[in-house]
């Protein structure tokens, strides 16, 4: 006669191992949950730091002294905009990218200077559409690179007969 005690001690161990599985797959499934709320956050405050690059970069454009409109040479020019009689400041700090975490990459003007900033990450955006007024530019881009900060001067009207 088989004794019902060994029979018992395979079953605990197969109960114990798909319970241990079971704890993988959810551990597994939170795990990505939370990667793609943290990489949401960071596309915002892209969006966020991007936008305050392209308003520094504007306000230093259309703030040229004398009428002649220029580009910033440097990012750290917004910092500190010494054309001017007493100093001015267009941004408080020079922000990371916060994709990369490193400084960003410049888009350079056709005139020189720099007229925007983009991410260096060729990482693909989890943001691909719907995005707000404003933004519609970044609409099916490949990567967090083609989310270029430029300011684009507005053209004055030009009158007709």
């Amino acid at each position: 006669m088989i004794s019902r005690k060994k029979t018992q001690h395979g079953f605990t161990y197969i109960s114990l191992l798909l319970i241990v599985a079971a704890m993988g797959a959810g551990f597994a499934a939170f795990g990505e949950l939370t990667s793609n709320a943290v990489k949401r956050e960071k596309e915002l405050e892209l969006l966020f730091v991007g936008d305050a690059y392209r308003n520094a970069i504007g306000q230093y454009y259309e703030g040229s002294p004398g009428g002649h409109k220029v580009w910033p040479k440097s990012l750290e020019q917004l910092l500190k905009d010494e054309r001017f009689a007493f100093t001015r400041r267009h941004l408080r700090r020079l922000y990371r990218d916060p994709v990369t975490g490193k400084d960003w990459a410049v888009v350079e003007a056709p005139e020189g200077g720099i007229m925007g900033v983009r991410s260096a990450s060729e990482a693909p955006p989890s943001k691909s559409a719907n995005f707000p007024a404003g933004y519609e530019v970044f609409e099916g881009a490949q990567r967090y690179a083609d989310w270029q900060f430029v300011y684009t001067p507005v053209q004055a009207p030009t009158a007709s007969k």
